[in-house]
């Protein structure tokens, strides 16, 4: 049975190159690892749905709740991929995982009701749907202004051709985000963290010097 690690942060931070370097450093050192992100666009119910909703194309409005509910149902249609994987692995790295629902859905509330709902998403899918916890979730902290600018220089996207997606063009909205991973950060909700710093004095830092910090605190980890 295998360790769980999330990579987690706001959009633009560099996620998904991080975690697929750090499963390209962990299968060179020997290591069984592999990588699943969410939302799992085109591939489930639930991501099919995220997908048109970051896109602007529901004839809906979609609330806090709707949204967190088909977050944590995406992840719950691929439970028993996520399960097979932890136990075939030495490491399974998520791109996003519960925290990220928590902290986004939870900055579309007003500020007084977000730690209830940031609760209620992890009993909702760490309890009713059973996921596991990770054993290490990382925080990839950068500025929005450096981030806004890496979002431009994505690859387009397989839910929409817009520069910007409709959590992503909201500044407010990133802002908030942020705060609510630094509290979920400094209270350990959803297990242990650790904040690694992707950018230094304007600039983002390179790849393997961030998934070094990344590997030295997997190290550390109980046996």
């Amino acid at each position: 049975m295998g360790i769980i690690v999330a990579i987690e942060g706001a959009d633009g931070v560099g996620k998904n190159t991080t975690s697929r370097l750090l499963c390209e450093t962990l299968q060179a050192a020997g290591k069984r690892a592999t990588v699943i992100g969410f939302p799992r666009y085109g591939e489930t119910v639930a991501g099919v749905t995220i997908g048109r909703y970051l896109a602007g194309d529901m004839p809906v409005p979609v609330s806090p709740h709707a949204a967190a509910t088909l977050y944590a149902l995406d992840r719950f249609e691929w439970r028993d991929a996520i399960l097979a994987a932890v136990a075939a692995h030495d490491v399974l790295i998520f791109d996003r995982y519960v925290a990220s629902n928590m902290a986004y859905q939870g900055a579309r509330v007003p500020p007084e009701e977000s730690r209830a709902l940031m609760e209620w998403i992890l009993a909702l899918e760490t309890g009713q749907f059973a996921l596991p916890a990770p054993a290490l979730s990382i925080y990839l902290d950068t500025p929005w202004d450096l981030a806004r600018t890496l979002i431009l220089q994505k690859a387009e996207r397989s839910y929409t051709a817009k520069s910007f997606d409709e959590y992503e063009a909201d500044v407010a909205l990133q802002q908030r985000v942020r705060a609510n991973y630094e509290s979920i950060v400094g209270a350990n909700l959803l297990g242990p963290w650790q904040i690694v710093h992707a950018s230094a004095e304007g600039t983002m830092r390179a790849p393997g010097d961030i998934v070094g910090d990344i590997l030295d605190h997997i190290a550390k980890l109980p046996e």
